[in-house]
């Protein structure tokens, strides 16, 4: 009997309509758009302006573009994860909405959150179950209402955060194809550069916090921004140190869109070229959960059957990690 791995055999995207452009921050914060696109690589970013609607309407939005592309009857689907750093409520699961939303009445349904690096550790998760046999088609959603919890005000988070979702269907795959090495890590004394206080159980939200903008995210980002480099390097290194890879095996690198010299110290860590990676930091900024996903959402046409895809992230907590994945089919 072949050994079972965990393909990614669909994609399905959305960013809302709204766009918010380096040009209209000028207005808000004190900044401007060369100064914007020179540190981070970021010209515009998209925001979910109607009221009421959080991360589950960009969920559901992507998973349902997934389902029209592929035709997957949502009733096959197993398992439902949504990766968020944003979820609609407290206590209620996004996922568990998300997957009702759809049709996916079958499936059992949770959050998980890693910060920047939750899509990361949710393709873990999902390969996991995959290979196990014991379920067959696990949809995994990375989605981010970033504007919830960003202070327009602060000139430090508000131009690198933008929302958006994007969605992957993990199945079985008996051709070698898929998912096959992972090297994640965490370190718990990184929370104290890049969090949202207010709003947990240490810190429940008070009028006061509210008052004083104790609820919104923020960031060190110095900090954040050397840890980021040195970190998502470093494990791009490692999964390709640990698979006998050299930079001509790599098809793509599909790194985290939190800045553009980040991304570019990853790539030129491992010697790979330009034109072999994925950005569109440009256009959507940080979506947090959603970067991944929605890179292979905009290069799905681009990709190939047995492509060799390195992925690596870096997100609050701290938590990063890379992983090593062969795409399954031809778009």
């Amino acid at each position: 009997m072949s050994k079972i791995t965990a393909a990614i055999t669909a994609v399905g995207g959305y960013v809302p309509e709204h766009v918010l452009t380096n040009k209209m921050l000028e207005s808000m914060v004190e900044t401007n758009d060369e100064w914007i696109v020179s540190r981070t690589g970021i010209k515009e970013r998209r925001i979910l302006k109607e009221d009421g609607k959080g991360t589950s309407f960009l969920a559901i939005k992507a998973a349902q573009d997934l389902i029209d592309k592929s035709g997957v009857d949502p009733k096959e689907i197993d398992l439902v994860i949504v990766a968020t750093a944003t979820p609609d409520m407290k206590a209620a699961a996004t996922a568990a909405f998300t997957a009702t939303a759809i049709g996916a009445v079958n499936a059992f349904s949770y959050d998980l959150e890693a910060a920047c690096s939750s899509f990361l550790f949710g393709m873990s998760t999902a390969s996991s179950y995959i290979e196990s046999g014991r379920y067959k088609k696990i949809l995994l959603i990375g989605a981010d209402k970033n504007s919830s919890m960003i202070n327009y005000k602060d000139r430090a988070t508000c131009i690198i955060f933008g929302d958006g979702a994007g969605a992957v269907l993990f199945e079985p795959n008996t051709e070698g194809l898929g998912f096959h090495d992972e090297y994640l890590r965490s370190d718990g004394s990184g929370r104290d550069f890049l969090q949202a206080t207010y709003g947990g159980s240490s810190y429940p939200v008070t009028q006061e916090a509210v008052a004083e903008g104790k609820h919104f995210v923020f960031q060190d980002g110095k900090t954040v921004f050397k840890n980021a480099v040195s970190n998502m390097a470093d494990v791009a290194v490692k999964i390709l140190e640990r698979n006998n890879l050299s930079k001509d095996d790599i098809s793509w690198l599909v790194a985290h869109q939190a800045n553009k010299r980040i991304i570019d110290a990853t790539a030129n860590r491992i010697e790979l070229d330009s034109e072999k990676v994925m950005t569109n930091i440009a256009s959507y900024g940080n979506t947090t959960s959603a970067t991944l996903p929605l890179l292979l959402f905009d290069y799905e046409k681009q990709l190939k059957k047995g492509d060799k895809l390195v992925f690596a992230a870096f997100g609050g907590g701290f938590t990063w990690g890379s992983i090593y994945l062969t795409w399954a089919y031809n778009s």
